[in-house]
């Protein structure tokens, strides 16, 4: 017979959402629970953070970059996601029980104390900021902007209509890192790559809260697509534009080619068939727009790499 986990004294980890008794936890679950608080069955936002990590490794390289920041980069969009999704869920723990798509994360049941998560979270940001600590001093320091980009995040649903934007700030934050660790400094051209992708930020997480959008006003949290009610696919759709139009702009100041701008066209195009799938706002078709983002990424920074091949 297994061992139970013992509970931390005051807490509600024996209770689900509804107030119902779970069943003790055997130790062996332990792993198992932190993993899904760290949303490692789930790589679509970590993927979503990549992407553009990626853009700005290729691009700051002018090619390939060295495998020493490919490791620290790639292991750090993990560990910083995750550590964010703990601490999301910390914040958000007496609101996700409300919640169709988040009732039953670990922390809104109880299953995983709050404690135990600062103590996850603590440690996720600890190792990616020891991979930090292998770069440059300049990489190191905006490690500080975006480790507090991360923290403030996750309470600005409380506060403001706009946490998207915020969101945007703190997924957007690898690129300037990654453009300080190949050239030691941040061009003017990192930060309208760091616009373009806080604007894609906005897109596919005011879709994503469209998924929640009526929870999220039942319970008094704040979101775009509250905010944008039924202008919503409109100004999601100029968001897009607005996206592709400063990618051509990065593309224009580094003279790169035919096959950059072939993949924003086709990052346009996608877009394009987003909008088709959440015309109706239904909660399914706006969470498989939502995921179809990942293809985005992926098309521009194949047409990046594609270009950087043809300058060398």
């Amino acid at each position: 017979m297994s061992r139970s986990v013992a509970r931390l004294p005051g807490d509600n980890s024996g209770l689900d959402s509804a107030g119902f008794p779970l069943p003790r936890i055997p130790d062996r679950a332990r792993l198992t629970l932190y993993a899904q608080l760290a949303r490692l069955d789930r790589p679509i936002g970590a993927l979503l953070l990549l992407w553009p990590t990626l853009w700005a490794l290729w691009l700051a390289a002018n090619g390939t970059p060295s495998l020493h920041l490919l490791v620290v980069f790639v292991l750090g969009v993990f560990l910083t996601r995750s550590g964010g999704c703990v601490l999301n869920d910390y914040a958000d723990r007496d609101l996700d029980g409300g919640v169709d798509r988040t009732r039953d994360r670990p922390l809104a049941t109880g299953r995983v104390a709050p404690g135990e998560a600062l103590v996850l979270a603590a440690l996720l940001f600890g190792l990616a900021f020891l991979l930090v600590l292998t770069t440059n001093r300049l990489t190191v320091l905006l490690s500080f902007a975006g480790a507090v980009l991360a923290g403030i995040y996750p309470f600005m649903k409380r506060i403001t209509w706009v946490p998207q934007f915020f969101l945007g700030l703190a997924f957007s934050w690898g690129i300037p890192m990654a453009f300080a660790a190949q050239t030691g400094g941040v061009p003017p051209v990192a930060w309208l790559l760091y616009m373009a992708n806080i604007l894609w930020a906005m897109v596919y997480d005011t879709i994503y809260a469209m998924v929640d959008r009526n929870d999220d006003l039942r319970l008094g949290v704040r979101s775009t697509a509250i905010l944008f009610d039924d202008a919503d696919t409109t100004i999601i759709g100029i968001m897009q534009i607005m996206m592709l139009a400063l990618l051509t702009l990065v593309g224009y100041r580094l003279q790169l080619g035919f096959y950059y701008y072939l993949g924003i066209i086709l990052a346009g195009a996608q877009f394009f068939a987003h909008q088709i799938v959440i015309r109706d706002r239904s909660r399914d078709a706006c969470f498989r727009a939502f995921m179809l983002n990942n293809w985005v990424g992926l098309t521009i920074f194949a047409g990046i790499v594609l270009a950087m091949g043809m300058v060398a």
